[in-house]
Order: C-alpha cells, then structure tokens, then sequence
C-alpha cells in the first residue's frame, strides 16, 4: 500500500512537471515568472512595463494640469505599446550588434536636437513625443538612440525608401527571430516578420511629421 501511494504521488509529481512545461511552450512561463516578455536571454518585467506606462499617465496629466485642459485621456493601447517598444529596443540593439554597428552618444543627441529645431524647442518635442509617441520624457534619448539604429541598419541605403526600408525590415526580422521573443499572453505576441505586437496598428518607425 505504501507502494502504490508513492506511485501515486510520483505519477502526480511527473503529470504536474508536464503541465508546468506544456505551460511555458506556450508562453505562461514568462507570465509566472513576473514577466512581461523574454528577449533572448533577457527578461522585461511587468514592473518594467507598469513604471513606463506610470511615468506616461504621469506626463501627460502633468501636461493637462499645466495647459488647463482638465482630465488627461488615456491613450488606447498604452500597456500594449509600451511593452511593444521595449521589444523593440532590444530586437534594434541584437540587430545592430548583429552587423557590427553601434549607435552613440552624439548621435543620439544630435538627433534629438534637430527635431527639436524642427517643432520650436526641446520642450515642444518633449510634449509631441508624450502625446503622439508615448515617450516619457526620460525615454527620449533611448528613443533617438533606436531611431538612428534603425536608419544605419539601411545599410547606406535611403532608409525611406524601398531598397532601405526592405533592409532595415530584414534586419529586425532576423534579430527578432533569433531572440526567439515570447511574449505575456495578457499583452499579445511578438511577429517577428511584421516587426510589431500581433493584431497592432501601430507603425514601428515613425516618420518625423508624426512629432509635427
């Protein structure tokens, strides 16, 4: 008898492991672990995705208070978005390092000042990126820092037009594949072709009239 209880509680033991492993191929595993999304063998937490989402609300019911246009409106999508750009920073960063690229502080920051330039002022692109992009303002330079990755991985090519775009697309295509991104059930999941969060509208690279 005792036996056939250990049996018993061994045949349990194995079929909870079984299920434990059917979960994570389908994706709970990261949702049990606290996390949002795993990149690689990177993890974006839930608190990642909630301080961004926080620090996004926070910006732009600041930015009401401060103009007196009464209670901010929640932006649709903002949870979906913000784990979609967080992704997206690590498939850029996979794919530069990939073709031996790097993008760097000046860059960075001479980018960020020319949009400035065009909208009137760093403080005006501060707004537009909040209210247009859902970049808090202590994301911006990590915003820049992906948008001039994505126009080197064009490979000297016009990164708008057709030749540059096919090989920026290629590029974060193969690094998304190879990271092999699973994401939280709760947010969606990952399309490494489209580039993007599967059954999303939102376009991966922005054009600059967008922050107009």
């Amino acid at each position: 008898m005792i036996r056939t209880s250990s049996a018993r509680r061994l045949r349990a033991a194995l079929g909870v492991a079984a299920a434990v492993a059917a979960l994570t191929a389908c994706g709970a595993g990261p949702a049990r672990q606290g996390a949002a999304a795993v990149v690689g063998d990177e993890r974006i937490t839930v608190a990642q995705v909630e301080a961004r989402v926080g620090a996004v609300r926070d910006g732009v019911a600041a930015q009401a208070a401060a103009t007196g246009a009464g209670r901010a409106q929640e932006q649709p999508g903002l949870t979906r978005h913000a784990v979609s750009d967080l992704i997206l920073a690590k498939v850029v960063d996979r794919a530069l390092t990939d073709r031996h690229l790097d993008v760097s502080a000046a860059e960075v920051g001479a980018a960020r000042a020319g949009d400035a330039r065009t909208v009137g002022s760093d403080a005006t692109l501060v707004q537009l990126l909040l209210a247009k992009q859902g970049v808090p303002a202590d994301g911006i330079d990590a915003f820049y820092r992906r948008q001039v990755g994505i126009t080197k991985l064009a490979d000297g090519q016009d990164p708008s037009g057709p030749e540059g775009d096919a090989a920026i697309r290629k590029a974060l295509a193969d690094a998304g594949t190879a990271l092999h991104i699973t994401v939280n059930p709760r947010y969606g999941t990952w399309d490494a072709t489209r580039i993007g969060m599967a059954d999303s509208t939102e376009d991966w690279l922005p054009a600059k009239a967008d922050l107009q």
